[in-house]
């Protein structure tokens, strides 16, 4: 039977609350390399058998862990991870979208990079735009991107007004595009400016933030 939002959220709330103890995030640490008896898990932990019942139970009422009797010793039983247990407790897929818009002042490096970065990790389609484009892409855009082995657009920087759709899920990766735009269906991402500085460095440092938010935002939107 499939699960509905509610149902998967509290099931994740429950899988963080019962990893909340050291003593339980341990075993499932334990659990993640191989099955375990409860008097070895009792020995490596060094607790008292009614206290490690009491966790194992927590850890088996989270869906987090079953255990089975053993084949040679059926007064024996083994605790194992349970199947998929560890699915969910990331953050899921939380928004739908037909289209991911990055969004900056100038159009010239930060949301090109995004676009460029996005459309190597998800297949929803993405493009970027400026509230107040340049005139070309900044160079050391492009030469952080060759240096990185990602293709930027062909396409010159692009006004918002021009490019923006209704259904578009925004990301807006500059202070100023973000405070200057209405509130749109979206989010930000508040990234410094490497032009202040236009130094390899700021361009390496953009580059590297954008890419770990690009690769944690992805997993969490879905195709509309």
């Amino acid at each position: 039977m499939k699960t509905g939002p509610v149902e998967d959220f509290q099931a994740r709330v429950a899988k963080h609350a019962a990893l909340a103890d050291p003593a339980r995030l341990r075993i499932v640490d334990l659990l993640t390399l191989g099955d375990i008896s409860p008097t070895e898990l009792q020995a490596e932990l060094g607790m008292p058998s009614n206290l490690l019942s009491h966790h194992l139970r927590t850890l088996e009422g989270a869906g987090l862990a079953t255990r089975h009797r053993s084949e040679a010793d059926k007064r024996r039983s083994y605790i194992r991870l349970a199947a998929g247990a560890l699915e969910g407790l990331a953050p899921g897929r939380e928004q739908a979208a037909r289209r991911v818009l990055f969004v900056c002042t100038r159009n010239s490096a930060r949301s090109q990079l995004a676009t460029a970065l996005w459309q190597q990790v998800s297949e929803i389609p993405a493009t970027s735009a400026g509230t107040h484009p340049a005139d070309r892409i900044a160079p050391g855009a492009i030469l952080v991107a060759d240096r990185h082995g990602v293709a930027l657009s062909d396409l010159p920087p692009r006004r918002l007004d021009e490019v923006a759709h209704a259904e578009d899920f925004v990301v807006t990766v500059c202070d100023n595009a973000h405070e200057e735009l209405p509130i749109l269906k979206g989010i930000h991402w508040s990234v410094p400016d490497p032009l202040r500085l236009n130094t390899e460095a700021a361009f390496e440092s953009t580059y590297s933030d954008i890419a770990l938010r690009v690769s944690d935002l992805a997993p969490r939107l879905h195709a509309a």
